[in-house]
């Protein structure tokens, strides 16, 4: 897709640190990290976000994050292990072609997760299960 930089790093065409990659998907090290070894798998074909990606798709890049992580975890022996997708711009994504975040965790980092310190009432999760079950996939 023209102007997607992800598609320019998949091609050759923009410069990456790569880690892993087969015919389906890529994984490289994330320029902005959140810990030491934060990567990020795209699928070689452009797919805007999770709403627009296609099951096989999909299979294929969870199968390229289960390898980044036990690479990770045999190189860096982190304590843990986040694994992050986020799809719209209000969701945070920031470049639109879908990815997700392979992010190593140690005790101690001080790296929170979005929804830390949240809880819902049982009112609010009863409303959001109705809206749940009445729609029909």
């Amino acid at each position: 897709m023209d102007g997607c930089v992800f598609c320019r790093i998949i091609e050759g065409e923009s410069p990456a640190y790569r880690v892993l990659e087969d015919e389906h998907c890529l994984a490289f090290l994330d320029i902005a990290p959140a810990s030491p070894g934060h990567c990020l798998v795209v699928p070689r074909r452009h797919v805007r976000d999770l709403w627009e990606i296609s099951d096989e798709t999909h299979q294929d890049v969870s199968h390229m994050v289960h390898r980044v992580a036990a690479l990770l975890r045999t190189a860096l022996a982190p304590d843990g292990m986040n694994v992050n997708n986020s799809t719209g711009e209000a969701g945070g994504q920031e470049v639109p072609h879908f990815h997700t975040h392979v992010v190593p965790r140690w005790h101690g980092d001080s790296l929170r997760p979005i929804w830390a310190g949240r809880r819902a009432t049982p009112g609010d999760l009863e409303r959001i299960l109705s809206k749940l079950r009445d729609v029909r996939l």
